[in-house]
């Protein structure tokens, strides 16, 4: 880990979303220094599935070293970004770092992606992230450290990292698209970055996304906040960059990563945007010796993998499995097109009784819809090929409710021994 200096003691650091998660630890490695945190966010009460309010943040960041102020900001509020702005000058003085991470994430395709969610995603995303900077920046002018740190990705305009999830791309870009053009209109007043890590991260939103064992896939949260630490450090003429994360903490030194990662060893799942194609993240997996089925050979013609009656045997073994907890804990109704030899649309049922699968499409409309050819089904259920590869890499693609999605990756699991 990096030393910490104290260059931070006494500076005041305005995080959104930063009870938990990624905007967390940036605060607790600046609170070490005995720097001013201010927590911008809403989570006031104890979510059932979230840990952490902006309550619970201020105890971690005053026992770390540093001074907070909880505040109650939802940033599609700009009266509420206001008024946490001017609560933090009257009790800190000013702003010297301004830390945009609050975040939505919805990985939905065009059709499937409800209003509100495109909403949530741009208010949130885009223009909260707009909105804090503007009311930030006349104090951070006076600072003499001024940074503002957007976590967003670089923009790479591969149509890739659009066709799947077109409404969050936008929504995330708008934040690097600020940093593009506030580090310029703010040059030598304001350092403006955009930091991004090189692999998955494991959040509480990962584990939502990625299902069960996926945080084996993921580094810590401390690989961002020192990150960030490093960035904070460097002058206000450092600016206009889209950061990685391991990047710049391999210029500051650091050469062994296992130190990040939550199971040392094991092979990591690159991020978003970073990767031209999805085939070159699963090139990279490959050296790893992770999920070398995913890819298809191109340079000789492919046998027909799918052997007779597979996809049948799958249902069947499937069905074995089934159980009231199994129903009970997942609640959703799940419809497979399937394409190639043994194709066609099945059904399982995780809602009613003790669930059911059969051929066809079920009685009661499908909460979501998997397609995908035949062999990538089999492998996909028989944990040759994990879904979040998949979904990646446009084998798999999926309509209706994402969540529920995820959670039938858990009975996959399970499927996994007997497959």
């Amino acid at each position: 880990m990096l030393p910490n200096t104290g260059k931070l003691a006494g500076c005041t650091v305005f995080i959104t979303g930063a009870s938990r998660g990624i905007g967390k630890a940036i605060a607790l490695k600046a609170a070490k220094d005995g720097a001013n945190i201010v927590i911008a966010a809403k989570t006031t009460q104890t979510h059932p599935k979230l840990s952490g309010t902006i309550y619970t943040a201020a105890e971690e960041i005053e026992a770390a070293g540093g001074r907070a102020l909880p505040c109650v900001v939802d940033v599609r509020d700009e009266q509420q970004i206001n008024s946490a702005v001017e609560k933090a000058v009257e009790k800190f003085g000013g702003i010297d770092i301004l830390v945009n991470n609050a975040s939505a994430i919805s990985l939905t395709n065009t059709l499937e992606t409800p209003t509100k969610k495109v909403d949530l995603m741009m208010n949130v995303n885009t223009r909260g992230t707009y909105l804090t900077s503007k009311a930030c920046i006349p104090y951070l002018k006076k600072s003499k450290i001024a940074h503002i740190l957007n976590l967003s990705p670089p923009l790479n305009l591969n149509p890739t990292w659009f066709k799947q999830h077109c409404a969050y791309t936008i929504a995330k870009y708008g934040m690097s698209m600020c940093v593009l053009g506030m580090a310029e209109e703010f040059k030598g007043e304001i350092a403006v970055n955009a930091l991004w890590p090189k692999t998955a991260i494991h959040t509480a939103a990962m584990d939502m996304l990625g299902g069960s064992g996926i945080e084996s896939q993921c580094r810590k949260v401390d690989i961002i906040a020192d990150a960030a630490y490093s960035i904070f450090n460097k002058p206000k003429s450092f600016t206009g960059n889209f950061i990685i994360d391991e990047n710049i903490l391999k210029e500051e030194g650091i050469k062994n990563f296992d130190i990040y990662a939550v199971k040392p060893g094991q092979p990591l799942l690159p991020d978003f945007f970073l990767d031209e194609q999805p085939d070159t993240v699963i090139t990279k997996l490959e050296s790893h010796g992770a999920v070398p089925e995913v890819k298809e050979e191109k340079t000789r013609a492919q046998p027909k993998p799918q052997r007779s009656g597979a996809v049948e045997e799958t249902f069947r073994i499937v069905k074995d499995s089934l159980s009231d907890d199994v129903v009970k804990a997942t609640q959703a109704i799940y419809q497979f097109e399937l394409s190639g030899e043994d194709g066609g649309t099945w059904f399982l049922d995780l809602k009613h009784k003790s669930g059911n699968v059969g051929c066809g499409e079920p009685s009661v409309r499908a909460d979501v819809v998997m397609s995908m050819s035949t062999d990538d089904f089999v492998k996909m259920f028989s944990g040759k090929l994990k879904p979040t590869m998949a979904f990646m890499s446009g084998k798999l693609k999926i309509k209706g409710n994402m969540a529920l999605a995820i959670k039938l990756e858990k009975l996959m699991n399970q499927m996994n021994s007997r497959l």
